[in-house]
């Protein structure tokens, strides 16, 4: 059981609120404001609840997210008890289902409007394990396209040993997908690819090591689809 003192849990409660009134991860000055404090206390303290384990950070880009520009760190709550995580896991089943879903019916659309449209979205998906999934489903998504593109050679087999291994398969399927697409000189949706890999890729060592699980069995699920 991790303890904290009653000034941690104050700034960890008040991280949670904002998190789950914006899903999304919060920029520490927006905590200083709620809770009256110094942007340096909040960051501070934060970083503390981060290294208890309790909370979580990530980099993103300013001015939208997208394009050039400094980057900021952003904080986001992690479990810590059983209530929250049974919360987190209805969440995730619905999603789960619903990508799944739309892995299903995608195939019968055209691969260019579906995977622009998956691309789309993933900036409503807040959460890092939320962002991730949606990630894998548009690369899964590519990937089927592309393998009628590269000859004999189906890149989708060569998940098929990886996708046990965790966030070792989940990191080759971004691989697999942007390479491909360089080798059949496909660039139209490759930039647009690229900027949402770049954040799936900086996300994933962050997730924790129940949701690394998570986003494995999704992706052995969603490899049966194709």
């Amino acid at each position: 059981m991790i303890k904290l003192t009653a000034r941690q849990k104050t700034f960890l409660d008040k991280l949670r609120d904002l998190y789950h009134e914006r899903r999304e991860a919060v920029h520490y000055t927006t905590v200083a404001e709620r809770l009256g404090v110094s942007k340096f206390s909040a960051y501070d303290m934060l970083r503390v609840l981060e290294q208890k384990g309790v909370a979580g950070s990530e980099y993103l880009l300013s001015a939208g997210r997208r394009g050039p520009g400094r980057s900021q760190i952003v904080f986001y709550p992690t479990a810590s008890n059983i209530e929250e995580e049974r919360e987190v896991s209805e969440e995730w089943l619905q999603l789960k289902r619903r990508l799944l879903d739309e892995l299903h019916e995608a195939r019968d659309f055209d691969y260019r409007e579906k995977l622009s449209d998956f691309l789309a979205r993933l900036p409503d998906l807040r959460a890092p394990l939320e962002y991730c999934a949606g990630m894998i489903a548009a690369l899964l998504l590519n990937l089927d396209w592309l393998k009628e593109k590269v000859s004999e050679r189906n890149p989708l087999n060569a998940l098929s040993g990886l996708v046990m291994t965790g966030e070792a398969g989940m990191g080759t399927l971004a691989g697999l997908t942007l390479g491909s697409m360089m080798i059949v000189g496909e660039s139209s949706l490759t930039e647009r690819l690229l900027a949402s890999v770049r954040r799936y890729q900086g996300l994933l060592p962050q997730l924790s090591k129940e949701n690394k699980n998570r986003l494995s069995e999704f992706l052995q699920e969603a490899l049966v689809i194709f």
